[in-house]
């Protein structure tokens, strides 16, 4: 059975998922969902034990509604396989017999070949309380099993879905490390560019002292430098420094930091003078007319009385 085509053009056509009796419609629609994620369609079902369908089926497959749609309804497992060229079985426990066990990763490669032959493919996973049973194991032709914790190695069924479904879409991607978007591509900084970042910042940090004692500063300078080198800036990022170190540089050469507040600061000089000449003939002005407080305020600038 052929699916939808996926927006970057990876065909759904794929493995059927099998679930043996599963017992929770929510259980069912997760399962579909994670189908859906990964590029697979056809979902049977063997005697789902609420029946088919089901409203919580389709409320948890959260919009995957053509898998739940074309959901098939089996009385027994033998129909369910009966088209089948070859399954796996989904099993967290070792099994007497002689079938080949293999990992996720192997077994999607093994499910993309035989796809890629023409042959129909299924994946059978079982009940949510105890999988599957011996005998059912054995209508499969390989086992699949994940490596987890021996000493908590259940699995949900949609979690295990969700695994097997992901390894599907990974085998047939032709790079397996390929995602649907990457990162912007940005040039990176020249040596002239960051030669001039380190110009510009060692100039700030200058002016504020942070080069403390002097006798350090070459290597303070180093460690400096060596950080900068190590990130691998591209172009915008050294703008977007640049930028916040000029809005942190309140300090200029012309008044460095222990020369007075940042009040004084000569930017922010002539605005500071105009406030302290108004005060000043306000004050003067009061006491011309004789309602100034003269004698009671402290010296301007100064510390108040209790503090002399």
């Amino acid at each position: 059975m052929t699916g939808m085509d996926l927006q970057h053009g990876l065909t759904t056509a794929g493995p059927a998922i099998i679930l043996v009796e599963p017992q929770l419609g929510e259980n069912i629609g997760m399962v579909a969902r994670a189908m859906a994620n990964f590029g697979l369609s056809e979902l049977r079902l063997v005697n789902p034990r609420d029946g088919w369908p089901s409203e919580k089926a389709r409320a948890a497959a959260s919009r995957a509604d053509h898998v739940i749609d074309a959901v098939k309804v089996f009385d027994d497992l033998a129909s369910a396989l009966a088209d089948l060229n070859f399954v796996f079985a989904t099993t967290a426990r070792q099994r007497d017999g002689f079938k080949s066990v293999r990992g996720p990763v192997e077994a999607g490669r093994v499910l993309r070949t035989r796809h890629a032959m023409g042959q129909r493919t299924g994946i059978l996973f079982g009940r949510e309380r105890f999988g599957l049973y011996n005998d059912e194991v054995g209508l499969a032709d390989e086992i699949v099993t994940f490596p987890v914790d021996p000493d908590f190695s259940s699995l949900n069924i949609a979690q295990a879905a969700l695994l097997m479904s992901y390894e599907w879409m990974k085998s047939g991607l032709e790079d397996e490390t390929k995602t649907n978007f990457s990162g912007p591509d940005m040039k990176p900084a020249s040596k002239e560019e960051l030669h001039g970042l380190f110009a510009y910042l060692e100039g700030a940090l200058e002016a504020r002292g942070y080069f403390r004692p002097a006798p350090k500063k070459p290597k303070m300078v180093d460690n400096l430098r060596a950080v900068l080198t190590r990130a691998g800036f591209a172009e915008p990022e050294l703008k977007v420094l640049r930028g916040i170190i000029s809005s942190l540089d309140r300090f200029s050469p012309a008044m460095p930091r222990g020369e007075g507040s940042p009040g004084d600061d000569p930017r922010r000089l002539p605005a500071a003078v105009a406030r302290a000449r108004k005060a000043e003939g306000d004050r003067l002005a009061d006491k011309a007319a004789g309602t100034g407080k003269d004698d009671d305020m402290p010296p301007l600038g100064g510390k108040g009385t209790d503090n002399d």
